[in-house]
């Protein structure tokens, strides 16, 4: 049955990782690598080298080759620091993704018509999504973030921070190629791709975890089974004040179910405390299942 499960994960990883890679190579098709956005990471950096050699009059190498060659150079450090299972997620992202910004480059329409910020836009929330779906399933696309996760586990610096630092110096290198505008826009598409990338991994569903704390919990818990049909948890609790032992009930609601838990609260005991706090998923009975997790 375990094994059953896991291969189950495996194939929708799989799936997860191949369709973000594509995406992601759409938004730099269509959006990034034509209008000359360098926005961080490998693709990045290859996108400034072609343009160099082109400019140069040299053979221009296509930047999915480029990334795919940058990446074979880490792929040492990967199976080191994350070992065989992440490292084939990675190694599937990587190959996906490089050859398919190749593959689909004279096929894609370049859009935009011009518009640098609504190419930085979209290409930001493409790439995000692409992205998004690849580390949510485990994977990995390579580059600056391999190297990030390199130097956070060797510094003193956090993996987001070293990923920042990384990116803002693929940036900086595209001012003389692209210009000083069109880095700003690089930057516009890696802070969009970026939250955008968050959404995707934490959820566009968040959920409400509210603590109740009063004297008629038990009326309380009792409603909330019978009212709101969810379950809830008693916390062994002391008031720091009184020192009298009272259990605190824990609720893992949807947000639009806050308010009926609010007027229930409300109605039994106008002096309860209720603490909420904002989670991106739940899973588990009345939210997504846990079979479909990974």
């Amino acid at each position: 049955m375990a094994q059953r499960v896991l291969r189950s994960g495996l194939i929708s990883d799989s799936a997860y990782i191949v369709l973000g890679s594509i995406l992601f190579a759409v938004g730099l098709d269509c959006f990034e690598i034509p209008n000359g956005i360098a926005a961080g990471g490998a693709s990045g950096l290859a996108t400034v080298i072609a343009e160099l050699l082109r400019r140069a009059s040299l053979p221009v190498v296509p930047v999915g080759m480029q990334v795919l060659a940058m990446n074979v150079l880490l792929m040492g450090a990967v199976l080191h620091e994350g070992g065989a299972r992440y490292a084939a997620r990675c190694i599937l992202g990587i190959v996906v993704s490089s050859v398919a910004t190749d593959a689909l480059a004279p096929v894609l329409p370049v859009l935009g018509n011009g518009d640098m910020l609504l190419c930085a836009l979209w290409g930001g929330v493409v790439c995000g999504i692409g992205l998004g779906l690849v580390f949510r399933a485990g994977g990995n696309t390579g580059g600056t973030d391999i190297v990030a996760q390199i130097a956070a586990a060797h510094t003193s610096l956090s993996t987001g921070m070293a990923s920042l630092a990384a990116d803002a110096a693929v940036i900086a290198l595209s001012v003389p190629v692209f210009g000083i505008e069109n880095a700003l826009y690089a930057t516009i598409a890696m802070y969009l791709g970026t939250r955008v990338l968050d959404m995707v991994i934490d959820g566009f569903d968040t959920q409400r975890a509210a603590y109740v704390i009063s004297d008629q919990h038990d009326e309380i818990k009792a409603h909330v089974f019978s009212d709101l049909d969810r379950g809830c948890t008693e916390l062994l609790a002391r008031g720091g004040y009184t020192g009298r032992d009272r259990p605190v009930l824990l609720v893992v609601l949807t947000r639009s179910e806050m308010a009926y838990l609010r007027r229930i609260v409300a109605e039994i005991d106008p002096s309860a405390t209720i603490v909420v706090s904002k989670i991106h998923e739940a899973f588990g009975n009345g939210f997504t299942s846990l079979s479909g997790t990974n």
